[in-house]
């Protein structure tokens, strides 16, 4: 072949390489811009034609499906038995309103609140509802976006269901309502068919149960919180909700009069005069009387904070089994009734009239509610006593202070492991001190007694302050909390040694889920009312009451062989000590004598009874002084003896169970040293701990600092007083220790009452 036609052959086999110009290869062939977008306008075309056969498919309901489905809830004990029958209908003053007897700023507030363009638009927010059917898909739960309308619809005609094929429906039912009915009665449907808490359906039981008129009074104020409620209900109710709960119903209350200004409905010279109303104080629910309204508000509160649906629980048609045992439950009465009302004379001394009290049993081994005591009685005092966290639980919190030392493995300031036989210095009104000396804290001890040196084992006996006071500090604050929030506490109280004493608010059923953990061997246990839940034939899966190991076995064991001590030789044992079976737990009364507590537990069985002083009118927390003719009630007084008695009848003749405790220290360590039992300052000890130094202290309390033990925080017996920290002791003048940092008494009247 010549040179010539090796270049015509090469040429060749380069144009058979080159795609002609215009053709694509490969998978560009299958994704041209054509192609795409016929494919777009394809999918839009069949979405379109989808939406038309299903509007001319789905029809509006000859009537209402609330009215025709709603169905009594019915409540059960643990053995099955019927406790109640609640239905929406029959729970709530329910009466439909027409719009003409709702007032224009009510029927404004409600607009500005839920849907600004409602009398504009078409009855169906596409944006928002797409947005909404995105989110269900993706499991995203609830989503906002929805019209009046269409909340109307979903409130008469359908469901709470969050389901693709429902959210269709309502659109399709939203745009036929819009066109058949005029703005004003879907408006009047709207505010008629939705629940706004407190058992109320309808803007005319809400104006009621919140304050107390008739619709036609409701006043903007008012008018624009009930239509700010509907968000939240349960969250929003200003009887129960939290503090940011509060805040965030406010906020909303603020916005709706902004909307209302912005839509020309309320002058701004108005809205600067509006002032937030709060609403009354709920009023019971006919029908529920004596303890069953207590189980079956405190049920439906639990169900909806374990996820149910509010509404969809208020609308009917759920069995729920709680774990009241009857007996139990008729035992816990007869003990408040023995121990306490019996003793009462409410129409002679107003302290009796004061005086309330709620207690909680719980089953530690599967975190089940058996016996609940909220009051009087749901219709007599409409608040739960038993779920009520707004008393100090005072020296029942101090079991949690030595089980997070424990836990943690925390040491005194002279660097010596905290344990039941550590010494600390149990002086009236010594100042506690921290790494960089004193914190500004010097608690008094119950009716200002001085102990001097005193193990662990003895100051909880005898509710030390003092000791408890130190040994959190030395335990470490932040811990401290940590420790009692993961055993149940709320998180909502300040980092300050005063904690150490219980000053936070807390319940019974809290102070009866921490005391469990204890009896659990360390488990947390979250204390459940509601057993099972069934809407239909759909069970609701609840969460195990029970959970994972909080604390060790070691440490929870440890805390349980010292309670015992509290019942065998110390501040309870008047009331519970001698009895025929084991038994651990702790007193408690808080500042000024406004609450008093014993919470207790045998091997199977913890229960917590607090009384508090609650004034009848107005709610105001008082003294319990005086109660039964006598002076302060004390822990040790009708809590201790309501807990024996009922304690005694519900174990009945199961006295033999024995506390299978894992720890070196045995099972209920005995004292180690004796307390002064006076007032007087006491030179040393009357008796000296196993293995204690045998000098006596040459200084009295009093007196200025010196190397002497006396001056020591902490103290282990083998420990040499010379290597002791040294602090202050004598507290600073006029203020008891405080330092006006908030670390101190707190400015509380009768702090030196809190044992």
């Amino acid at each position: 072949m010549g040179r010539a036609d090796a270049r015509r052959a090469a040429q060749g086999r380069r144009a058979r390489r080159v795609k002609p110009k215009g053709k694509k290869g490969g998978i560009r062939r299958f994704f041209t811009w054509k192609k795409l977008l016929g494919a777009f306008l394809g999918v839009c075309l069949l979405g379109i034609l989808g939406f038309i056969g299903l509007y001319l498919y789905v029809d509006v309901p000859d009537e209402g499906n609330f009215q025709a489905t709603s169905q009594s809830n019915v409540y059960k004990y643990a053995d099955g038995s019927i406790m109640a029958r609640k239905g929406a209908e029959n729970a709530v003053n329910r009466e439909t309103v027409k719009i003409d007897q709702i007032p224009k700023h009510v029927q404004h507030a409600f607009v500005a609140a839920e849907n600004k363009t409602f009398y504009q638009d078409s009855g169906v927010d596409l944006k928002g509802t797409l947005r909404g059917i995105l989110n269900t898909l993706k499991g995203q739960g609830k989503q906002g976006g929805s019209t009046i309308t269409q909340q109307y619809v979903k409130n008469y005609y359908l469901s709470q269901e969050q389901t693709v094929s429902r959210k269709l429906q309502e659109i399709v039912i939203s745009l036929k309502v819009d066109n058949k009915l005029g703005k004003d009665d879907i408006l009047a449907g709207y505010m008629n068919t939705s629940y706004y808490g407190r058992g109320a359906y309808g803007i005319q039981a809400a104006a009621q149960a919140y304050y107390g008129v008739d619709v036609d009074k409701l006043s903007v104020s008012q008018g624009a919180y009930l239509a700010s409620l509907l968000q939240a209900p349960s969250q929003y109710d200003w009887a129960i909700a939290s503090d940011a709960g509060k805040n965030r119903v406010k906020e909303r209350w603020a916005y709706t009069l902004k909307n209302m200004v912005e839509m020309k409905w309320l002058d701004a010279a108005d809205q600067q005069k509006q002032t937030f109303q709060k609403p009354i104080k709920p009023k019971p629910v006919p029908g529920v009387a004596g303890q069953v309204g207590y189980f079956i508000d405190a049920a439906n509160r639990e169900l909806i904070a374990k996820g149910v649906d509010e509404k969809e629980l208020a609308a009917g048609g759920w069995t729920i089994t709680l774990g009241i045992d009857k007996k139990k439950q008729q035992e816990l009465e007869k003990a408040v009734k023995r121990k306490l009302t019996d003793d009462l004379k409410p129409n002679i001394r107003k302290a009796d009239r004061d005086a309330q009290l709620g207690a909680v049993s719980v089953d530690p081994a599967t975190g089940h509610v058996l016996a609940m005591y909220g009051g009087a009685g749901y219709t007599k005092h409409y608040t739960n006593n038993a779920t009520r966290a707004d008393f100090q639980p005072a020296s029942t919190f101090k079991p949690l202070v030595l089980a997070s030392a424990l836990e943690n493995h925390a040491k005194t300031q002279a660097g010596l492991p905290i344990t039941p036989d550590t010494v600390y210095d149990g002086r009236n009104r010594r100042p506690v001190v921290g790494k960089n000396g004193p914190v500004g804290f010097a608690p008094p001890n119950e009716d200002e007694h001085t102990y001097g040196k005193i193990s662990v084992q003895q100051a909880t006996n005898n509710s030390v302050n003092a000791v408890f006071a130190q040994m959190g500090v030395d335990a470490g604050l932040d811990e401290v909390k940590k420790t009692a929030v993961g055993m149940g506490l709320n998180d909502k109280f300040p980092v300050r040694p005063a904690m150490t004493l219980g000053t936070m608010g807390a319940s019974p059923l809290q102070m009866a889920g921490a005391y469990a953990t204890l009896d659990n061997h360390g488990k947390k246990v979250d204390p459940a009312l509601v057993v099972k839940a069934q809407h239909g034939a759909q069970e609701t899966e609840l969460p195990n009451p029970v959970g994972s190991q909080l604390l060790t076995r070691q440490t929870a064991d440890t805390v349980t062989s010292v309670l015992r001590g509290v019942v065998n030789d110390g501040t309870a044992k008047s009331a519970i000590g001698g009895t025929d079976y084991q038994a651990a737990g702790k007193t408690g009364t808080s500042d000024d004598n406004k609450s008093a507590w014993f919470v207790g537990y045998t091997p199977k069985l913890v229960t917590a009874v607090g009384m508090f002083g609650e004034e009848t009118k107005g709610g105001k927390q008082v003294s319990l002084k005086g109660t039964g003719g006598g002076g302060r009630v004390n822990g040790g007084g009708y809590p201790a003896e309501v807990w024996a008695a009922y304690t005694a009848a519900a174990i009945g003749d199961n006295t033999g169970e024995k506390f299978d405790l894992d720890t070196d220290l045995g099972a209920g360590v005995g004292p180690t040293i004796t307390p002064p039992p006076t007032n007087a300052p006491t030179q040393s000890p009357t008796q000296s701990p196993s293995n204690t130094p045998s000098q006596t202290p040459t200084h009295s309390p009093t007196q200025g600092p010196s190397n002497s033990p006396t001056h020591s925080p902490t103290q282990r017996p083998t420990h040499s007083p010379t290597n002791s920290a040294s602090p202050p002791v004598t507290p600073p003048s006029g203020s008891g220790g405080g330092n006006g940092n908030g670390n101190g008494n707190e400015g509380r009247p009768g702090f030196d009452d809190l044992e």
